[in-house]
């Protein structure tokens, strides 16, 4: 039992260590622990956004305003990551931005150089992304978007997982082996990384009751949570059919693409303002 513990704990160190800027320093590596830490990647989500949330509330406390608050919450998300995933959304918009092959399209997402179609998908999500946290604080209050936003930072991450286990890897196995790169999850790795993510949701929409603030995903608030988790299943099955037509699979940075617009889902199912019985 305290062996399975341990290597838990091992593995969330590991997601840790791929996932962010965080220095994890580990005694050994083991190259399978990397297949096996993405049930993790939901975890590892939730606390990229408790500190983009620190960064929300910091900003708003001296005074910022709502866009400010936004400013500050997403550029302390992408520094702890690196920009891990934003890179991966502008690869993925340069390869399959036009109208080119398969073999086209891997060779370009490979180029380190930002292209147009990077550059606009890139700023396109990002300023969206902003809007809807303006949006979110001025309408719900602080405590909401910094819900919103960790919810949407741990969900999009089992978006992305899911791709794993319905999805073959479609680019460069060599490229692969040069950039470590988890291929596949398991059907009880995929429920874990659910389950954490159905975990953080609940602690969420919890914690915010037991302080008479409703969650950003509205009246009835587990009704919102339920439709927020949805939406991010609509853009992993949208970007599975968009892959295989394309691809034939998944690459690394279209992981990555998946992770932002499932992120930005989420955002945008909580700032969303339906009729509600």
């Amino acid at each position: 039992m305290l062996a399975a513990i341990a290597h838990e704990l091992r593995l969330i160190a590991v997601a840790l260590q791929f996932l962010t800027r965080v220095p994890v320093r580990l005694s050994r590596f083991d190259p399978a622990w990397l297949e096996q830490c993405t049930r993790h990647f939901p975890l590892v989500g939730a606390g990229v956004g408790l500190f983009g949330a620190a960064a929300l509330w910091l900003a708003t406390a001296l005074g910022g305003s709502p866009w400010l608050a936004a400013v500050a919450a997403t550029a302390a998300t992408v520094w702890l990551t690196g920009g891990f995933h934003e890179d991966g959304l502008a690869d993925t918009c340069d390869g399959l931005g036009g109208a080119v092959s398969r073999e086209r399209a891997l060779v370009i997402m490979k180029d380190s150089r930002l292209g147009s179609y990077g550059a606009l998908g890139l700023v396109l999500v990002l300023a969206a992304k902003l809007a809807l946290l303006a949006q979110l604080i001025g309408q719900h209050g602080v405590a909401a978007a910094a819900a919103a936003l960790v919810l949407a930072q741990a969900a999009s991450r089992a978006g992305a997982a899911t791709l794993l286990a319905v999805l073959p890897y479609a680019g460069d196995p060599e490229h692969a082996k040069a950039k470590p790169l988890a291929q596949r999850i398991g059907a009880a790795g995929l429920a874990t990384a659910w389950g954490w993510t159905l975990l953080a949701a609940a602690v969420l929409g919890g914690g915010l009751a037991a302080c008479g603030v409703p969650l950003a995903l509205p009246s009835p608030t587990p009704w919102r949570a339920a439709l927020a988790l949805l939406a991010v299943l609509i853009v992993a099955w949208r970007m599975r059919a968009w892959l295989l037509r394309r691809l034939g699979g998944f690459t690394g940075d279209t992981l990555g693409a998946t992770q932002q617009f499932a992120e930005l889902a989420v955002l945008a199912v909580a700032a969303a303002q339906p009729a509600w019985p």
